[in-house]
């Protein structure tokens, strides 16, 4: 439980129940300090995402303003922020442009539909329960798809720093666009988009977490209008409008809901997955719980906010929930704080904003894009397992040969088809005896283990069902016809298996019958209930001896042993 010392209020870390019962004036005066140095780092975030979904400044403030407002109340984590994010933004930005048809208004709409249809999907499976069902996709595969959104982001940005007509034409059209076009590049703008570059990088070096962005923004707003970078033909910011946005549903077709279906898939793929891990990486850190189906509850209230406040689509986001944690976030107070800062500016203080320079906006989200790109993990899967770095590899050349869009489903379908992999080919450990003791473990991870002759033990450590049972009995007979000396037992090991299906029994029983035609006997050991249930159902009792609870490993290794006429080793 984390308490507060100074007021005697306790806050529960247990997520039993909501986190503003016990609140105290201790936990405010820190969720306040959080929420301040949060939204300080939100402002310009926001803004820059928008630009990537080509959509005005105000509808990334709106998304965190009104998300920001309802995120709080309903999730389990208390120290996740939730915000517009570069994946989406670029994933909305560079799908709705030919549905708009060069329609400002109808692309903002499209945007908040969006928003309001992951909000249906998180919904959807917040009622069904399908939290588990979010970590589907692996890490491994979003470690090569954010490598691409990085590469993206950078080819939609690097015109904008130099001064130059952008273009939209995926990574590799927007990579010939700039090599085309890097001659004519505005000198002040490059000199002001790369001091803005280099303060940031500065920043996130050595005041890491701190809210350097905002202070690049405002310095580059007083810069500009002392000395006129729009009359020098730097390209500004440009009107943000004043006050709250008319609340409601955008104006879209039942043709447009189809169109938009795949877009709200991959949105809400991408931000249920990405809230899940932040949630799940701060309940490590502090040892608290976190329940991912209340993620997928809140993940749907800020989406219906965001959309009917015309946002669009929002998810957890990492750099944001870091500066909230490390700023002396107690609970999800901070997000409140946050968002009622982000209202004030929209209201009273966005002609600020006009003088902001798109160079400057370029090199925030440019810095951002470094955050993408887990090198760590990259040496890791260099070093440890270099099929998994394939596998990076192909999430990565998928994003960048076929857009975002195609690049989550691609992601989805190479997860799929790894989960598929391993399922149907399990490991089937070979055991040997624990020297000295009558317990037996895997030889693999154990070579100093005793193997027991003219007996092969083994143990499948998985369920076995249709897709993997073949794979199961090839393992065991392969060892059978590969072992030095002649087998004349099979000791199969169930501890492991928790279940099997009508293919996986009949298996067993069709593996007992070709191994008697060799005179080798097979003895099922340790099974669990469920498993003997089936496996006496297919009639296993008949011909390989009776099926309980009783018989160990070692006992069967006795049996075996014995039935050879040679003394017991143990």
């Amino acid at each position: 439980m984390d308490t507060d010392t100074e007021s005697g209020a306790s806050v529960r870390a247990d997520h039993g129940g909501a986190w503003y019962r016990g609140y105290g004036l201790g936990v405010l005066r820190a969720d306040v300090i959080a929420g301040v140095t949060l939204a300080a780092y939100m402002l310009p975030a926001a803004m820059g995402d928008a630009s990537l979904a080509n959509l005005p400044p105000e509808a990334g403030l709106y998304a965190c303003l009104f998300a920001g407002l309802v995120f709080p109340w309903f999730c389990g984590s208390r120290r996740t922020t939730v915000t517009v994010t570069s994946a989406i933004s670029l994933l909305i930005g560079t799908t709705l442009g030919p549905m708009a048809g060069g329609d400002a208004e109808r692309f903002g709409a499209l945007a908040a539909c969006t928003a309001l249809m992951v909000a249906s999907l998180a919904a959807m499976a917040w009622l069904i329960r399908a939290g588990s069902l979010v970590t589907f996709v692996s890490e491994t595969v979003l470690v090569g798809f954010k490598i691409g959104v990085a590469l993206t982001l950078a080819s939609t940005q690097m015109p904008k720093l130099l001064g130059i007509a952008g273009a939209h034409d995926g990574f590799w059209g927007n990579l010939r666009h700039l090599a085309a076009s890097v001659p004519e590049t505005h000198g002040t703008s490059f000199v002001v988009g790369i001091a803005a570059l280099g303060v940031l990088v500065l920043g996130k070096m050595y005041l890491k977490h701190k809210p350097v962005a905002l202070v690049v923004v405002v310095g580059a707003i007083v810069v500009s209008g002392a000395i006129g970078l729009e009359d020098r033909g730097v390209k500004m910011l440009g009107d943000v409008p004043r006050g709250l946005p008319a609340i409601g549903f955008p104006r879209v077709t039942r043709h447009d809901l189809n169109e938009l279906l795949p877009l709200a898939m991959a949105c809400f793929l991408l931000g249920a997955v990405e809230t899940a891990a932040i949630g799940r990486m701060f309940a490590r850190k502090h040892g608290e719980r976190v329940d991912i189906n209340r993620e997928l509850l809140a993940l749907a209230g800020a989406n219906l906010a965001a959309g009917l406040g015309r946002g669009y689509p929002v998810s957890g986001g990492v750099s944001q929930s870091l500066v909230n944690e490390s700023s002396g976030a107690r609970t999800p107070m901070s997000g409140l704080v946050a968002a009622a800062i982000i209202a004030a500016v929209v209201v009273f203080f966005t002609d600020l904003l006009h003088d902001l320079p798109q160079p400057v906006l370029a090199a925030i989200i440019l810095t951002a894009v470094a955050g993408l790109v887990n090198v760590r993990m990259l040496v890791r899967l260099w070093e440890r397992d270099r099929t998994e770095l394939l596998i990076v590899a192909a999430a990565l050349v998928g994003v960048l040969a076929s857009g975002l869009l195609r690049g989550v489903l691609i992601g989805a379908v190479i997860s799929l088809l790894l989960l598929l992999r391993r399922a149907s080919r399990p490991h089937v450990a070979s055991l040997g005896r624990v020297p000295g003791t009558r317990r037996f473990s895997d030889i693999e991870r154990h070579p100093e283990n005793e193997t027991v002759p003219g007996v092969c033990i083994v143990r499948p450590e998985t369920g076995i069902v249709y897709f993997n049972a073949d794979f199961v009995r090839d393992s065991v007979m392969e060892r059978v016809r590969g072992s030095r000396e002649r087998v004349q037992a099979v000791v199969c090991d169930l501890s492991s298996t928790p279940f099997t299906d009508l293919a996986g029994a009949e298996m067993i029983v069709k593996l007992e019958e070709e191994l008697r035609a060799m005179g080798v006997r097979l003895q099922v050991v340790e099974a669990r209930a469920v498993v003997r249930d089936r496996l006496r159902a297919e009639g296993l009792e008949e011909s390989a001896g009776r099926i309980d609870r009783f018989t160990t490993v070692a006992d069967a290794v006795d049996d075996a042993i014995a039935a050879q006429g040679r003394p017991r080793d143990v």
